[in-house]
């Protein structure tokens, strides 16, 4: 069992949220179709997506925690804690959104594949020259540091572009059209 996304009716109006219909996002089997054939991962999380309106997140909360600088940003842990409810509103997945398409783009010059190398030069890039760029780098350092095992290896990612860009598109669909997304357990 894992963490799925699902994609719901915004705000509630009963005791449950009400799931969005996947027609909602049938495109996406479009989008599956257009990536490159070396895609794989991509492909498959967008043909989910078009299916059920529902992301498989397991995989990408660590790094989506890291992009965002917080802990459990794909499990709703700030809604659940004030509403009891696991769920991301709709001004939330603009949020997510917004920071998967600026780290895609961010992303560009170092090619296709996301790895924890790929990731903490696209981070520290950012950083540089902001105005507390030494104090957020040296907090950036701490969060990479503590993604490493005990004996100092870095986590194996291995994402590609394609594939972050498709989740982007997932929470962007969502803030667009006033759905919210339920941390499904």
């Amino acid at each position: 069992m894992g963490l799925d996304n699902v994609a719901v009716q915004w705000p509630r109006t009963g005791r449950f949220y009400d799931p969005v219909a996947p027609a909602e996002f049938v495109d996406f089997a479009d989008l599956a179709e257009k990536l490159p054939l070396h895609a794989g991962p991509a492909a498959a999380l967008a043909d989910h997506v078009a299916k059920t309106g529902t992301v498989r997140v397991t995989g990408y909360t660590e790094l989506v925690d890291l992009l965002f600088g917080l802990n459990g940003v794909l499990f709703a842990t700030d809604a659940a804690a004030e509403d009891e409810d696991p769920v991301i509103s709709p001004d939330d997945c603009a949020w997510i959104a917004g920071g998967l398409e600026r780290f895609v783009n961010g992303h560009q010059e170092y090619g296709d594949e996301i790895t924890f190398e790929t990731v903490s030069t696209v981070l520290r890039k950012a950083l540089e020259g902001s105005r507390l760029a030494e104090q957020q780098l040296r907090w950036l350092q701490s969060r990479l540091d503590a993604l490493r095992d005990d004996s100092g290896n870095a986590p194996q990612w291995s994402y590609s572009i394609s594939e972050l860009d498709v989740l982007a598109k997932f929470y962007r669909r969502c803030a667009n059209r006033g759905f919210a997304v339920y941390a499904d357990f």
